[in-house]
């Protein structure tokens, strides 16, 4: 599944050593394939009003495109676990 870079998608599982859960939205920001052939993406995780808390890059299968369906909400940081 190839996503559009600079949109919004959302985590398809929890990421407890970044402190994030599964559904959380994360901005887009590059894509790539690793030399397994495995792709992936470089995405930028923001807080409520705006700020960058992470940068990292995960692999496709762990991001999931937004649907009409869902609403969007806020919640605590998670503590690390």
């Amino acid at each position: 599944m190839r996503l559009d870079l600079y949109t919004d998608a959302a985590l398809s599982r929890d990421m407890p050593e970044l402190r994030l859960r599964r559904g959380d939205l994360v901005k887009l920001i590059d894509h790539h394939v690793a030399p397994d052939g495995e792709e992936g993406y470089s995405v930028e995780v923001l807080n409520a009003l705006g700020e960058t808390i992470a940068v990292t890059t995960l692999p496709a299968s762990a991001l999931e495109a937004l649907r009409d369906d869902e609403v969007l909400s806020v919640r605590p940081l998670a503590r690390a676990v």
